[in-house]
């Protein structure tokens, strides 16, 4: 039998916060559907973050329901015991286990899904669930909603409300508990450590295939279960390419390398980028243009701090990376100018900040009445400004084409500032070039 890692109470206490928000509704959450990867083989599963966030449980094919002031009060529905599957596919919990391990009111097989959650719904007024996120479980969730309508008569009451519930735990979800931080401090020490092994281990020469299995290696050896995202190994002009997918090319003396991974510890991930060059040493130009977007990364980490609103870090970087570019003759004339026509874009197409946590783009909004939102204590954030040159643009300096420079760290934020969770990630161009090429 399998034992979850995890501590069952750090779930009941978000299942109590998250209480005092549904006022009286009751939630469905379906797991993540499983993806074939091709015939029989499926792709890697890993659980819906929402699913995980409130429950702990990690298995496909799962559904949690969640009825505040009720009994049963949490429902699991999950695949039942199958020693055929099991013999196949590996160990699973079933009913009976799940609502003893996770610590649940009740549990179910999910084939009976259908049959109990009317039931479940029949009292209620609202149901929080997230429409068209999964299209085959929206049919059975459908089957549900008539079901309750039909045992309510001639009550006049129409469907049960249905909301979305991906605003309503995404507010829970931006606001870091001092646990979260601290596995988020981990994802970021894992990633970190990693990222210092491919620097010693890039070289003329070396595939960025080759470093993104290193990157792989080192973090499932700290105890990361996958990648937070899918990593960027960019040599050269590919990385100009933001969201870079290939990483099949040999890395090339003069190149300057970006790299951008993060490991994923306990469902958190971490997301570093870092740039430098390929043979151990910048040349003039790419330690001048480096070093300009280092002090702008962090003159903006230093910005960060209750208070401060997103759009008041991404003016501030798109200021100041206007400047490297007017004074590194990629653009000509007024910053006004440059802003109206939005001409940086060529330069700098991309946001300085997102939210991070169990997701690598987080969940919350960005936008509170309108209006940018402002940085609360326990926020995480990544601060990531970045240049790039494409190779085959006119009219830019020789030296400059197919440059492409990201630095990126993870930022939480505290009740007087802010906290650099991946401070240990090398960044400055002494540091980078002791260590390149050096394992």
């Amino acid at each position: 039998m399998r034992k979850s890692i995890y501590d069952m109470s750090v779930f009941k206490e978000r299942r109590d916060r998250l209480a005092k928000l549904l006022n009286g509704a009751a939630l469905v959450l379906p797991a993540h559907p499983e993806y074939v990867r091709n015939h029989d083989v499926h792709h890697s599963y890993r659980q819906d973050s929402n699913l995980f966030y409130l429950s702990g449980f990690e298995e496909p094919e799962s559904v949690f329901v969640f009825r505040p002031g009720r009994s049963p009060e949490t429902v699991l529905f999950v695949r039942d015991k199958n020693p055929l599957r099991e013999t196949w596919d590996g160990f699973r919990y079933g009913p009976k286990l799940a609502q003893t391990e996770f610590g649940v009111d009740a549990a179910f097989i999910v084939d009976d899904f259908e049959k109990e959650a009317p039931a479940l719904l029949r009292d209620v007024d609202v149901v929080y669930y997230s429409l068209f996120m999964n299209t085959d479980f929206d049919v059975r969730f459908r089957h549900v909603i008539e079901t309750v309508k039909a045992s309510w008569g001639r009550s006049g009451k129409g469907n049960l409300a249905i909301k979305d519930s991906v605003p309503l735990i995404g507010e829970m979800r931006v606001r870091k508990t001092p646990y979260e931080i601290e596995v988020m401090q981990k994802a970021a020490d894992i990633s970190a450590e990693a990222h210092i092994e491919v620097m010693k281990a890039t070289r003329p020469g070396v595939s960025e295939r080759a470093l993104h299995g290193l990157f792989i290696k080192e973090i499932m050896e700290r105890g990361a279960a996958r990648e937070g995202y899918g990593t960027i190994v960019a040599g050269g002009n590919n990385a100009t390419t933001l969201h870079y997918v290939f990483n099949d090319q040999p890395l090339k003396d003069g190149e300057i390398m970006l790299i951008d991974a993060g490991a994923e510890y306990h469902y958190y991930s971490g997301d570093i980028t870092r740039s430098y060059p390929v043979s151990g040493k910048f040349n003039g130009a790419q330690k001048r243009v480096y070093q300009k977007v280092l002090d702008v990364q962090k003159r903006m980490v230093a910005m960060v701090k209750p208070g401060v609103t997103l759009k008041q870090l991404q003016e501030t970087a798109r200021n100041e990376l206007i400047d490297v570019m007017i004074d590194e003759k990629l653009l000509k004339g007024s910053k006004d100018q440059i802003v109206e026509e939005k001409s940086y874009l060529a330069f700098y197409p991309h946001g300085v900040s997102h939210w991070l946590g169990m997701d690598v783009h987080d969940a919350g909004a960005y936008e509170v009445n309108g209006e940018s939102r402002q940085l609360e204590p326990g926020f995480c954030i990544t601060v990531e400004p970045g240049l790039y040159v494409p190779a085959h643009l006119d009219n830019v300096p020789e030296e400059l084409k197919g440059i492409g420079i990201r630095i990126e760290d993870n930022i939480v934020v505290t009740e007087d500032g802010h906290g650099n969770l991946t401070d240990r990630a090398p960044k400055e161009v002494d540091e980078l070039e002791a260590i390149i090429g050096q394992g």
